[in-house]
Formats: C-alpha cells, structure tokens, sequence
C-alpha cells in the first residue's frame, strides 16, 4: 500500500506523546516508540491480543509510522504505512502451498474421478474468496486506522 504522509505543527516528541496518550485512552491498542535514531522517532500500532483467537480476528493491520524533522522549525513530516501482519501473511501462503499440493494431487492422478475434479474447483474458488475478503478487510482495517489517525491530530 502506498504510505501516507503529511505534516504537523508539532516536535517529534510532542506528536509521538500525543499519540501515545491518545491511545492509552482509547484502549486496546499496543504502541512501540523507538526514539533511538537522531533524525527521526519510529513507531507501531496494532490492537492487543487478548486470548490466541482474537489473532484470527482482529490483529491483522500494523501500522508503522516514521516523524521526519521538517525543513522549518517545529514541523514534522509524518509518514505512515499499512502492513498486514506477519501471521496473516503466513497463514495465507501455508493455505495456499496446501491447496496447490491438493490441485496437483487431483491432476497426477491417472483415475480421478469428476467428483474430485468438483472438490479440487470448489476448494480454488474457496481459496479464490477466501483472499478477496482479506484484501477487503485490510483495506478497511486501513481505513479505520487513518480516520483514527486524523481525529487525534485534526487532518483534513
């Protein structure tokens, strides 16, 4: 996804603070500053997992974000990017490597029957939605993240 960037009437600090409390208030988010580097503060958000099903269900989005110093005085560039997270990415490709094993299984067969054939389609255009309603979901995961984004530093 492309990364969204803007700017603030802000120091890094006072926009990493702001952000961190706002969160905090909110609830529910996990927040990572890393404020090592010289020229710039890095940061992440993703929802907490509170029991190991919510990972299925509502970690799938990081946001990873980058407060630049700006060319005049106590202005900052903010840039930030979508990510899906790793698990999701891993859960996908497991499901994927496995559905093609089972379509190549179906085909190297000399004597498989229609049926099979059925099975082998259905289960390619499960696959098939299965990623499309990822896709979507990221997307408005995204969304969601950017309008929260925007009301706790007032973007347009």
């Amino acid at each position: 996804m492309k990364a969204w960037t803007f700017k603030i009437k802000s120091s890094q600090e006072d926009i990493s603070d702001k952000l961190e409390s706002k969160l905090k208030i909110i609830g529910g988010f996990v927040f990572n500053v890393n404020r090592e580097k010289h020229k710039s503060v890095t940061f992440k958000i993703r929802k907490k997992i509170l029991y190991p099903w919510y990972m299925a269900f509502q970690n799938w989005t990081v946001v990873k974000g980058e407060l630049l110093k700006g060319d005049k005085e106590n202005v900052t560039n903010v840039e930030i990017t979508f990510h899906q997270h790793f698990f999701i990415r891993l859960i996908i490709l497991t499901h994927t490597i496995l559905l093609l094993a089972f379509i190549i299984a179906l085909t190297a067969r000399t004597n498989a029957n229609f049926p099979m054939y059925i099975l082998g389609g259905l289960l390619l255009g499960f696959g098939i939605l299965l990623w499309i309603s990822i896709l979507r979901k990221f997307k408005k995961d995204a969304y969601k993240y950017r309008s929260l984004i925007s009301e706790i530093f007032k973007i347009q």
